[in-house]
């Protein structure tokens, strides 16, 4: 999942109350943020976090409503850069094998496997 804003109205009456709220939503796993503006009864939920347990968390407490979901942060403009050259298929792979053979050297091993005809004295049990 993305990391997503997510705008709820919630009716909180005190301090307290909204210490509460803020608490049971902070301690959901995937929140980056969470704040509260009394004024607008607005609570703001920044992480990756599935919204219906947000309200399934707040319930409890008091009702809330989902006003908008989106993205946490406004996608900017990407400025269109230059294609690069793309290689040869073959010399990708190439590449490919090689960084995969320097980066696990212990996997690249090869097996010896003996046959229960090639040795008299393997076991076998029919």
């Amino acid at each position: 999942m993305a990391m997503k804003k997510t705008i709820l109205k919630v009716e909180l009456l005190d301090d307290k109350s909204k210490q509460k709220a803020m608490k049971n939503v902070a301690c959901l796993p995937g929140v980056s943020s969470v704040s509260m503006d009394m004024k607008d009864k607005k609570l703001t939920v920044i992480g990756d976090v599935d919204p219906v347990s947000i309200v399934g968390r707040l319930r409890k407490l008091c009702h809330p409503e989902i006003l908008s979901v989106g993205p946490a942060k406004e996608p900017e403009k990407k400025k269109e850069e230059p294609k690069k050259e793309e290689k040869d298929p073959k010399d990708q792979w190439a590449d490919l094998v090689k960084a995969y053979q320097a980066y696990n050297p212990h996997y690249t091993t090869h097996y010896f496997v003996r046959s229960a005809e090639e040795d008299p004295n393997a076991c076998v049990i029919c």
